[in-house]
């Protein structure tokens, strides 16, 4: 059986409000987190992401109302990130309303919280957020904290490995270097992810044509992360579910359970 490829809205929140910007910077105002998880929930998005962008770089907990709120008005999975660091602020998104929790900075200064995390709610909740960009490193790419705007100096692809090797059930691949720009998925670094990861690969950053899908998931994601195009009207969920249903992807539609 062929799984369903997944579409997901990703919402970057920062004070409240949902933003977005190119590299994570000169961020723009593109709505309420709380309406627009309704209406991507409405158009038949498979899944919803929620980072606190502003949660790790200025030592914040995640936004528990936002959150709270966001989930009473969708009814498919939620995944929310930003400024975990223990095991209890899991437990916290959890009893909130997510579904699945993402870390990232926490996880490289301490890379026993997935075990922690694995071990007290299982590995179907935790995704591994890896910012990622290309540089110097033996592959090539290298992971980045705190919205992408310091280095951390580890290889992108070793740490893949050794979070699978711990448990993660799931990867959040973003390229650094093609956020927000929407000039296309960083193929290449997708393809070196899934060479060594089993677990399903979610890839993040630089989605603009409605090709740039299908290039992702010819190299080898299993589900499809979007902001920009969606939150200004580029593209419609709709739009890239038909395209990719009409290209022979398996696809979710809206008017299907």
């Amino acid at each position: 059986m062929t799984l369903s490829v997944r579409i997901i809205s990703c919402l970057d929140v920062t004070d409240g409000r949902v933003v977005k910007g190119v590299n994570f910077t000169d961020l723009v105002d593109a709505g309420d987190p709380v309406e627009m998880a309704s209406l991507y929930g409405s158009e038949g998005v498979d899944e919803l992401t929620f980072l606190d962008i502003s949660a790790s770089s200025a030592g914040r907990e995640t936004t528990l109302d936002v959150v709270r709120r966001t989930a009473e008005q969708v009814f498919i999975p939620l995944t929310v990130g930003g400024g975990i660091r223990s095991a209890e602020d899991v437990n916290q998104l959890l009893r909130a309303g997510a579904d699945k929790v993402s870390i990232n900075t926490a996880a490289l200064k301490r890379p026993e919280l997935i075990s922690e995390i694995v071990d007290r709610f299982g590995s179907q909740v935790l995704v591994l957020s890896v910012d990622a960009r290309r540089a110097r490193t033996e592959s090539g790419f290298e992971v980045t904290t705190h919205g992408g705007r310091e280095s951390s100096g580890v290889d992108a692809i070793a740490w893949v490995e050794k979070a699978c090797a711990l448990g993660v059930g799931e990867i959040l691949l973003n390229s650094m270097d093609a956020d927000g720009t929407r000039a296309g998925y960083d193929i290449g670094m997708i393809s070196a992810v899934r060479a060594v990861s089993k677990v399903p690969l979610i890839a993040s950053g630089g989605a603009g044509a409605l090709s740039d899908f299908a290039a992702a998931l010819d190299a080898g994601a299993d589900a499809l992360l979007a902001a920009s195009v969606f939150h200004f009207g580029i593209h419609r969920i709709g739009d890239v579910k038909s395209y990719l249903s009409a290209a022979g992807y398996s696809i979710r539609m809206p008017n299907n359970s």
